[in-house]
C-alpha cells in the first residue's frame, strides 16, 4: 500500500514539472508565422550598462554667464555687437545717452568742490588750534565736515564706477569740469554675446538687461530622466551624446521631479566634444548605470509581453517559441533595457507579439 502511493505521488510531481516546463512553449510552424504577422529578428548587442535616449539640452554653467544691463536710465543710440559675436573684456559693446548720467557727473564735480573746501578748512582750524586760538570743539566740527564731504565725494565717485566710468575718465571729468551725457557700456568678461534683448532708440530704466554674454570654453548638460531610470545612477557616471560624437561625466542627480513632466533632473560636464554643439542645443544622451556587471540588453517595447505580472520575450525554437521571463531595468518611449536567463544569440520575436501572447493564455483555443 505505502509503495503504491510512492508512486502515485512520483507520477503526480512529474507530471506537474512537465505542465511546468510545456506551458512556456508554443508551437507555431513557419507557415503560421508567416500569416500572423511576427517578425523575427536577433537580440541586440550587449550593453555594459546604460540609460539610452534620454532628452538634454545644452547650457552654459551658471558661473560663465554674465547678464550686461544699463546702470543708469537711458535710451540706446547705437548697438556695436551682435549674436553670436566674440568681445574682450573692456570691449565697447553700446553707447547710452543718459541725462542721469550728467546729474551724477554734476553731484561729483559739487562734492569734489566741497571736499576741497572742507579741507582747506580743516587745515586752517588745525594751525588755529595749535596757535591756541581756537577751541577744540571747533576743531572737531571741522573735522566732522571734512569727513562728512570725503563719504559724499567717494559716493558720487563709486556711482560714476558703477555707470561704467573708468578711473581715468573720472579724472578726467575733475581736471576738465565737461558733463557728458554719453553712456559707454562695455562687457565684463572674453567671451560670446548670446542675447541681445533691447535695441537701438529704446528708453530704458536702470538694471534692464541688454545682453547676454558668456564664456563657452566649457558646456553643461541638463537631462531630464524617469524616476524608474535614476535609481542605477551614480555621480561621475560616464555621458554620451552619439550623434555629436561629445561625451562627459555625470556631476549631479537632483532630489525633487519636475511639476511638469515628473521627470528627475540630472546636470553633467562636457568633457569632450564641445565643438560640435552650441548653447540651448537639444540633444538624445546616454548615461552610463551602475549594475555590477548585470548583462543587459536594449530591445523595442513591442518585443515585451506581460503576462501575469510578469514580462516575458518570446524566443524563437525549433518547435515555435519559449517565452523567457526577462527583467526591465529602465522601460524607454520607444525601448526598453532588459536582462534575465539570455545567451545573446537568440532569435526574438520583435512584432506580433500579442498573437503568440494569446495563443499562450489560451484566448481563441477551442
Amino acid at each position: 500500500m505505502y509503495k503504491a502511493s510512492l508512486l502515485l505521488g512520483i507520477v503526480f510531481l512529474s507530471t506537474i514539472e512537465t505542465a511546468s516546463a510545456t506551458v512556456n512553449d508554443i508551437a507555431i510552424n513557419a507557415k503560421q508565422i508567416t500569416s500572423l504577422g511576427i517578425a523575427i529578428n536577433p537580440l541586440p548587442a550587449k550593453q555594459s550598462g546604460e540609460v539610452s535616449g534620454l532628452p538634454g539640452q545644452v547650457i552654459v554653467p551658471g558661473n560663465q554667464m554674465y547678464v550686461v544691463s544699463t546702470p543708469l536710465p537711458a535710451m540706446i543710440e547705437q548697438i556695436l555687437v551682435g549674436v553670436g559675436d566674440s568681445v574682450k573684456r573692456g570691449q565697447t559693446i553700446a553707447l547710452l545717452q543718459s541725462p542721469a548720467l550728467a546729474e551724477v557727473q554734476r553731484g561729483l564735480l559739487q562734492s569734489s568742490v566741497q571736499r576741497q573746501l572742507t579741507r582747506d578748512n580743516l587745515a586752517r582750524d588745525q594751525s588755529l588750534y595749535k596757535d591756541g586760538i581756537i577751541s577744540e570743539s571747533r576743531l572737531r566740527n571741522s573735522q566732522a565736515l571734512a569727513l562728512e564731504a570725503q563719504a559724499a565725494f567717494s559716493e558720487r565717485r563709486q556711482m560714476l564706477r558703477l555707470s561704467g566710468m573708468s578711473d581715468n575718465a573720472i579724472a578726467q571729468l575733475q581736471s576738465s569740469s565737461n558733463l557728458s551725457s554719453q553712456l559707454t557700456v562695455t562687457s565684463p568678461i572674453d567671451g560670446v554675446v548670446l542675447e541681445k534683448t533691447a535695441g537701438a532708440g529704446q528708453r530704458l530704466d536702470a538694471a534692464v538687461p541688454i545682453f547676454k554674454i558668456a564664456r563657452v570654453d566649457s558646456l553643461s548638460l541638463e537631462i531630464q530622466a524617469p524616476l524608474a531610470m535614476v535609481r542605477d545612477l551614480k555621480v561621475g557616471a560616464p555621458i554620451t551624446i552619439p550623434a555629436y560624437s561629445a561625451s562627459g561625466k555625470l556631476t549631479a542627480i537632483g532630489h525633487s521631479l519636475t511639476g511638469t513632466n515628473q521627470t528627475v533632473l540630472l546636470r553633467g560636464v562636457i568633457l569632450q566634444g564641445m565643438k560640435n554643439l552650441r548653447p540651448g542645443q537639444f540633444v538624445e544622451t546616454s548615461v552610463g548605470t551602475s549594475t555590477s556587471g548585470q548583462v543587459q540588453y536594449e530591445i523595442s517595447n513591442s518585443a515585451i509581453a506581460r503576462i501575469d505580472g510578469r514580462a516575458v520575450v518570446f524566443i524563437r525554437t525549433p518547435q515555435g517559441f519559449h517565452a523567457e521571463t526577462v527583467q526591465i531595468l529602465n522601460e524607454g518611449a520607444q525601448s526598453s533595457v532588459i536582462s534575465g536567463a539570455l545567451k545573446g544569440v537568440e532569435q526574438i520575436a520583435t512584432h506580433g507579439v500579442s498573437a503568440l501572447k494569446s495563443s499562450m493564455m489560451g484566448i481563441g483555443d477551442k
